[in-house]
């Protein structure tokens, strides 16, 4: 089913490294094709395996396993999200909401993956533009949440929200979180937000402390556009993190818009894959 495999990871500590030689053993031995990224060419002394960009695994695999935690996966999920191929993960982070693979027990559940006994999970992304002077100067997507964050300042940002064209709100916080199903475990529930099953077709936006305590988070059809304006006057205020990433410095009246990606991203679990069960697990419920 899956013949040519890759490999991706974004850390060198040592329980990846061996992680990633225990898997390339693995997948050798059952007679699979392996192509590894560049980051994890350098963490194996293995010769002889395919080698390519992260971004060209989707030309040549069927099949990528991110090796580490969910920020692996956010940084796989971009690279593949254009192409139609399967995401798995093999969790050593802190949480694992998305990469769910413990790493002792391993062959057994790559054993079911590959002959076909799992759980697929396909999972939408926001596209995020940053919209000045009536152009767009930035575009970006984000399997998690875009972030509209104060930055160098003390003080709370201005911004203005709007939902398919309707004013919803005014208000000064320290910015907004703009937030996909999958993301709502992520930044959005430490900032309050409430937890969305995957397969919901809806966004959520939580504002982080906002002044005005009766300003909560709001979940909306995921068909909706969302547009937040930066109305604080100042320059050098906030910024736009896509991912947990800041990719951009915003600017007085500048308009981001959110809408949902017209792509998406497939991921694979274990056959007893369970969102509540990891839930329970991850966030230490009925404890």
């Amino acid at each position: 089913m899956f013949k040519k495999i890759g490999l991706v990871a974004t850390s060198n500590v040592d329980a990846i490294k061996a992680t990633l030689n225990e898997l390339i053993d693995y997948l050798h031995s059952r007679g699979h094709q392996i192509i590894l990224d560049e980051f994890c060419a350098g963490l194996t002394n293995i010769d002889g395996l395919e080698v390519i960009d992260a971004v060209e695994l989707g030309n040549h695999c069927d099949l990528v396993i991110a090796i580490g935690g969910d920020g692996t996966m956010l940084k796989a999920s971009h690279a593949l999200c254009d192409f139609n191929v399967p995401l798995l993960g093999v969790n050593l982070g802190h949480l694992g909401f998305l990469a769910d693979i413990p790493t002792e027990n391993i062959s057994k559940n790559m054993d079911d993956i590959l002959s076909g006994d799992y759980v697929e999970d396909v999972r939408f992304l926001l596209d995020g533009q940053v919209i000045r002077d009536n152009e767009c100067i930035f575009e970006d997507y984000a399997l998690n949440d875009i972030v509209i964050q104060k930055w160098n300042i003390a003080h709370l940002l201005e911004l203005k929200t709007y939902i398919d064209g309707t004013f919803v709100h005014k208000h000064r916080s320290d910015g907004m979180i703009v937030s996909s199903p999958t993301g709502s475990t992520a930044y959005a529930l430490a900032g309050g937000g409430p937890i969305l099953q995957p397969s919901l077709d809806a966004l959520l936006l939580v504002p982080i402390c906002p002044h005005s305590l009766t300003n909560r988070p709001i979940v909306i059809d995921g068909k909706s556009s969302i547009e937040v304006v930066v109305s604080t006057r100042e320059i050098d205020n906030s910024r736009l993190a896509i991912d947990g990433e800041v990719k951009l410095e915003l600017a007085p009246n500048d308009r981001i818009r959110i809408t949902k990606k017209d792509k998406s991203i497939k991921l694979i679990h274990p056959p007893e894959h369970d969102q509540f069960h990891i839930l329970r697990e991850k966030l230490n419920w009925s404890t």
